[in-house]
């Protein structure tokens, strides 16, 4: 049976194709997993890739954590740092800028602006240390990790800044994923020539995952077991924020490794309540855990209610899970028609409305992590091609083979973003590859329907909105979405909000709600455009 949707914006159906623009775009960065014949598991994690508009001249620019190779014990070839000209290409100012990172292995990125002035920092996390980078304001940025007490520790995945306590300050969560020592390298496999593999984290402990709360003053506190967040049984590799709940408090979900999901509800005095079983979040229909990689909130089917989708291994179905608006939600996967996502691993994950016709289709990145997968399993590879589904009301259709070239090349996809790189409208992607250069993903045609934009100031809230739950009524059909960075996997993406609205040339209302809980409303705003909205023009 076909998940009830809202009636479609009426929309301009012609096909969206995405290009693979990489190399004109002059993007060079290769990363590094120092993949060795001793198999060790940090060759297979690949790292994420962050959209940033670090200097704010209305450009998105690009952050890639680099790996290294830890077996020859090889400094990294260091992070990179891209800067749009605005035309269509980026060039390197990474040495400039100060984000070269210290020779570690690094995995993921977050982006927000932690200090409040208007400039967006980046926290890199990594296997052993993580770091903080303090954006000066021109070009450059600083390492505050020490001063602002973030380091962190042990092997971390994918972080996100949020304002879990609405205090004005973004606070900071860090996943970790397993208490692995490099000198204790198991042999997993077959005992035959080519045939060792990469070992899977059953065979580790967990790590329990980091809360740091804002002071306001620079640094910030570990507050990971009085929030009720800190669980050794976590091995966690994405995270989302967002009120599924809709009780105006951020909510946390953590995609974890064959072990069980978290999902923790905010009770608004500090403290989470972990409700995963409750919700029916943690596990697959069968009651087994899977191997959680990359997660979002979205309200995929328009109910007005924030779900759930996390992308899972090979020959596990990725999990897309219906909120009731009970506190229970339930798995629709393959009733909304996802079942082509049986044979690939999938990675990074964003739910966003590639076509704008007003409604949110689901992309995901694959590549294996075991480089000789075929020699057990001739149906699987190592290298893979990704997956794009149109949301047809009522089901989603994977329509990757009709679009565009972008979606045919057989990578090793790990991290994954969305942003409108060239300001066009429409969403474009880009993908973090393992031990392989990006992918720039251009978006050709999504803005042949009508869109809006969404840039937010904050003054009472922090500054970029980051949290805020914007509201647009257009064509008879009501859209929401929330301002946040992180989700995918250890990835950033564009911190503004874009809205498909098929063939209409004006929304009828828009409604912002601040993390500070004050409310703004407009109507009859025109279609194509970035709109700016400011928190000193809303009200209580």
């Amino acid at each position: 049976m076909a998940i009830a949707f809202p009636a479609d914006i009426p929309s301009n159906k012609q096909l969206v194709s995405f290009a693979d623009i990489t190399q004109s775009a002059k993007i060079a960065f290769k990363h590094e997993n120092g993949a060795s014949a001793d198999k060790l598991m940090i060759e297979t994690f690949g790292s994420g890739v962050a959209w940033f508009d670090y200097d704010n001249d209305g450009f998105l620019d690009l952050f890639f954590p680099n790996g290294a190779n830890l077996h020859d014990g090889k400094p990294s070839p260091g992070n990179s740092l891209l800067h749009s000209t605005g035309k269509g290409t980026f060039v390197d100012v990474t040495q400039k800028a100060g984000l070269t990172g210290n020779g570690g292995f690094s995995t993921g990125v977050a982006v927000g602006d932690y200090d409040n002035d208007g400039y967006l920092d980046l926290y890199v996390t990594g296997y052993g240390a993580n770091a903080l980078y303090r954006n000066n304001g021109n070009g450059t940025f600083i390492d505050v990790t020490a001063k602002a007490g973030v380091k962190g520790g042990g092997w971390s995945s994918s972080a996100g800044f949020f304002d879990y306590d609405r205090d004005g300050d973004l606070d900071l969560y860090v996943v970790r994923y397993l208490d692995y020592n490099l000198k204790e390298n198991t042999y997993c496999g077959y005992q035959k020539p080519g045939y060792r593999m990469y070992c899977d984290p059953r065979g580790f402990d967990g790590v329990a995952d980091l809360l740091y709360r804002n002071n306001g003053d620079g640094t910030f506190t570990d507050v990971s077991r009085k929030a009720g967040i800190a669980n050794p049984a976590g091995k966690g590799l994405g995270v989302a924020f967002g009120d599924f709940d809709n009780d105006g408090w951020p909510d946390i979900f953590v995609a974890n490794d064959l072990v069980r999901n978290f999902l923790y509800r905010n009770n608004g005095d500090g403290t989470f309540a972990d409700i995963t079983y409750s919700a029916g979040v943690g596990y697959d229909p069968n009651g087994n855990p899977r191997a959680g990689m990359g997660t979002e909130f979205a309200d995929f089917d328009g109910d007005g209610l924030l779900d759930i989708f996390v992308t899972n291994f090979s020959l596990e179905l990725n999990a897309l899970f219906r909120n009731h608006g009970d506190l229970t939600f339930e798995e629709v996967t393959e009733q909304a028609g996802l079942g082509s996502g049986f044979l690939p691993l999938g990675f990074g994950t964003k739910l966003f409305d590639f076509d704008n016709d007003g409604d949110i289709d689901i992309y995901v990145t694959n590549g294996h992590v075991i480089d000789n997968v075929q020699l057990y399993n001739s149906q699987l590879s190592y290298m893979q091609t990704d997956l794009i589904y149109s949301n047809e009301r009522g089901t989603y259709r994977d329509v990757s083979q009709e679009s565009g070239p972008a979606f045919q090349i057989k990578h090793v996809g790990r991290g994954a973003a969305t942003g409108d790189f060239d300001n066009d409208g429409d969403l474009d992607i880009i993908v973090s590859n393992c031990g392989q250069p990006p992918i720039l993903m251009r978006n050709d045609g999504g803005n042949r329907n009508h869109w809006i934009g969404i840039k937010a100031r904050g003054r009472e809230s922090n500054s970029f909105g980051v949290g805020a739950r914007v509201k647009v009524d257009a064509g008879g059909k009501t859209q929401i979405k929330e301002i946040y960075s992180a989700g995918s996997y250890l990835s950033g993406s564009d911190l503004r909000l874009y809205f498909g609205l098929g063939g209409e040339t004006k929304i009828k209302k828009l409604d912002i709600q601040w993390p500070s809980g004050k409310k703004q409303t407009l109507t009859d705003v025109a279609a194509d455009q970035l709109l700016s909205l400011d928190e000193s023009n809303a009200v209580k």
